[in-house]
């Protein structure tokens, strides 16, 4: 019984982290398609305030998405970890630390989401400042939280690179997710630096995202589905990482 409480472990493992997957992508695509695309007006202050007082419950709801997709974040770094460490125990490590650190970097980025709407309602915090002041204000801390989340992607991107070499070596994950998720970390750098270093370049690189979400949901529903080959995943643990 125990024999085979261990054989399945690791199948276990794979989709809990495949419902984590899903939950990120779900979540992540909420907050930004249907909630910030929605309140946010590029260029206009004083719009953006407007929608994010007159849709005050579903600016919050953003940060609840966003908080548990950092949340779901960490717990898969995990499973990541565990279930990648027989190909290479060092590089799975590193891959963990970035993936650990970008969620950080997301973390702490959502109080400038927050000061979004802080500075709005808050009297004791907008005091001294008039209301075209209080917009270009609460304007900015969502810019920033923009810019934060692409600092948060590069570290991200650094992880897929890593992530993909080990998907490629494991032998008990397809190759081709390997080489996706290496891909998707080539889009999340080429990405944000553009943001960091070329903005004006931005709208001409977003369409390469759509590599990323590929990635992203290949691997998701791979791990949902099919998990992991067992029998190659403990050859691999008995070789020793």
């Amino acid at each position: 019984m125990t024999d085979r409480a261990g054989k399945t472990l690791p199948l276990v493992y794979a989709r809990t982290a495949g419902l984590l997957y899903l939950i990120i992508i779900v979540f992540g695509i909420f907050s930004e398609v249907f909630i910030r695309a929605r309140i946010i007006v590029a260029g206009d202050a004083a719009a953006t305030a407007a929608n994010i007082l007159a849709s005050e419950g579903l600016f919050r709801f953003g940060f609840l998405a966003d908080s548990l997709m950092v949340l779901s974040d960490v717990a898969l770094a995990a499973l990541l970890y565990i279930l990648l460490r027989p190909v290479h125990r060092t590089i799975a490590l590193a891959a963990t630390f970035f993936r650990l650190a970008q969620s950080a970097v997301l973390a702490l980025n959502l109080l400038n989401y927050h000061a979004g709407l802080l500075v709005l309602g808050d009297a004791g915090a907008s005091a001294g400042f008039d209301p075209g002041q209080l917009q270009s204000l609460s304007y900015l801390y969502l810019d920033l939280h923009g810019h934060g989340y692409d600092l948060g992607l590069i570290l991200f991107g650094l992880h897929c690179l890593l992530l993909g070499y080990l998907i490629y070596r494991s032998r008990y994950f397809p190759r081709v997710l390997g080489v996706l998720a290496m891909a998707a970390g080539v889009v999340y750098l080429i990405g944000s630096y553009t943001r960091f270093l070329f903005p004006a370049y931005v709208s001409i690189v977003s369409p390469i995202y759509i590599v990323a979400f590929v990635s992203e949901l290949a691997i998701c529903l791979w791990l949902l589905v099919k998990g992991v080959n067992v029998s190659q995943w403990e050859l691999r643990a008995g070789e020793g990482g």
